[in-house]
């Protein structure tokens, strides 16, 4: 086989063969398959589309590249979840030991933000001394003992989508719903966990601005979890506007423990909630009440021993940026909208984000929002706040911040935030 032959049949509309698609991806890992091939091949199949069984032997391609996990010895059943991405979204935080509070064991492997969505596990870095590497040692007692971990993924696994993943993000072929999936679902079955849920974000905040492609993307990794033995549901979740009122790093971690503390926003509150009754059914704990376990106490001490567990002090104040500006209504009326990708931008300018994957970020910038859609305003009210290291990091942000506000005279329709489901007895 060569990859030439291989780029020109998918470049032509061809189905790959299942040998095809092994050569390759291992070829591509090994480095006998060349950068440019594989940018050529991406774009082929960005462009042309991949079969479900070609997908479905892609995924299979990816996980064989490297190791598999074996999650036996967990007493707990064990179930993850993974956000398709979206501003605001720091619902991983709340979640994992909400979970593992129920009984189920959760192993998160998580990423970093890039561009206008945040990255878990940089907000879980603004907590003093918390540790994002583990190893698969330390994962594995963490799942024992705490019943949660959430990390980045060890370089052993999957190391074909690392790779092809850092080309995508260079050669415009990210927005590919084979290779999207195939990405997401190569980690998610090489971790090892029995059951997955999926918040496939929707909106102008997500990956997905519309309801189509992202059924779509869900329908795809159901099906690539089910051939692979991992039970897997998908909700699709909307993202047009900001989830909580705080987006950033360590304003996130703050506003996640409100919640683990039985507090917090509404919607934060909501969405935290109905994803992890799905996780729970899917670990056959269908019975346990997640709400009572943020009432009782148990979400929080199981947060606090997950974070001392990778290093972190749960006590210690999390980082403030020195520098803030408020942004205050114009007029009387309505907050209508509060644009989501607008204000991932705002966030990403004040430093709460990175450009490239190199870049660091800070711990204290983001946003706060003071009004949430659909609040009656006076002007000179308050609607949110820029928080950033350095003063000369505001100006932009602000312009981005006021694009994202829409004030009208009624206030608007209600938003449903769980707009739909895919797999399990919804399917």
């Amino acid at each position: 086989m060569n990859a030439v032959d291989i780029i020109r049949a998918k470049r032509g509309g061809g189905e790959l063969s299942d040998e095809q698609i092994d050569w390759v991806v291992d070829g591509y890992t090994r480095g006998v398959v060349a950068d440019e091939q594989m940018a050529a091949l991406a774009m082929a199949i960005a462009l042309r589309g991949m079969t479900g069984r070609e997908v479905a032997r892609w995924t299979l391609a990816m996980i064989a590249s490297g190791e598999r996990l074996d999650l036996s010895t967990v007493d707990r059943p064990t179930v993850d979840k993974h956000s398709t991405g979206g501003v605001g979204d720091k619902i991983t935080l709340a979640l994992t030991p909400l979970v593992a509070a129920c009984g189920a064991a959760v192993p998160q492997l998580s990423g970093r933000g890039l561009g206008h969505t945040g990255g878990t596990l940089d907000k879980l870095e603004s907590v003093p001394g918390f540790r994002t590497e583990l190893s698969n040692q330390e994962f594995l007692g963490q799942l024992r003992g705490v019943g949660a971990a959430i990390c980045a993924a060890g370089a052993g696994l999957a190391p074909a989508d690392r790779k092809l993943y850092a080309l995508r993000d260079v050669t415009g072929t990210v927005d590919s719903i084979p290779l999207i999936a195939s990405s997401i679902m190569s980690k998610k079955i090489a971790e090892g966990t029995g059951a997955l849920v999926l918040d496939v974000k929707v909106g102008s905040g997500a990956f997905m601005t519309s309801v189509q492609p992202a059924r779509e993307l869900a329908t795809t990794m159901v099906e690539l979890g089910a051939a692979h033995g991992v039970r897997t549901v998908a909700v699709l979740t909307g993202m047009q506007s900001p989830l909580g009122r705080a987006v950033g790093n360590a304003v996130e971690v703050a506003e996640a423990v409100e919640v683990l503390a039985g507090g917090g926003p509404p919607d934060v509150v909501e969405l935290t909630l109905a994803l992890a009754r799905e996780m729970l059914a899917l670990a056959g704990l269908p019975g346990v009440d997640p709400a009572a376990a943020l009432r009782d106490g148990r979400a929080m001490d199981a947060w606090r021993a997950l974070v001392r567990a990778q290093g972190g002090d749960p006590d210690a104040p999390l980082p403030q940026a020195p520098e803030t500006e408020v942004i205050r209504s114009t007029s009387d009326g309505y907050l209508s909208d509060v644009d989501a990708y607008q204000i991932g931008v705002a966030a990403w300018l004040l430093g709460a984000g990175r450009a490239r994957k190199e870049d660091p970020v800070s711990a204290g910038a983001g946003v706060l929002l003071h009004r949430l859609p659909g609040n009656p305003v006076r002007a000179g009210d308050p609607l949110l706040e820029l928080r950033a290291d350095k003063p000369d990091r505001i100006p932009a942000a602000r312009t981005a911040a006021e694009r994202a506000l829409t004030l009208g005279a009624q206030p608007p329709a209600p938003r449903p935030l769980v707009l739909d489901r895919v797999g399990g007895s919804g399917e």
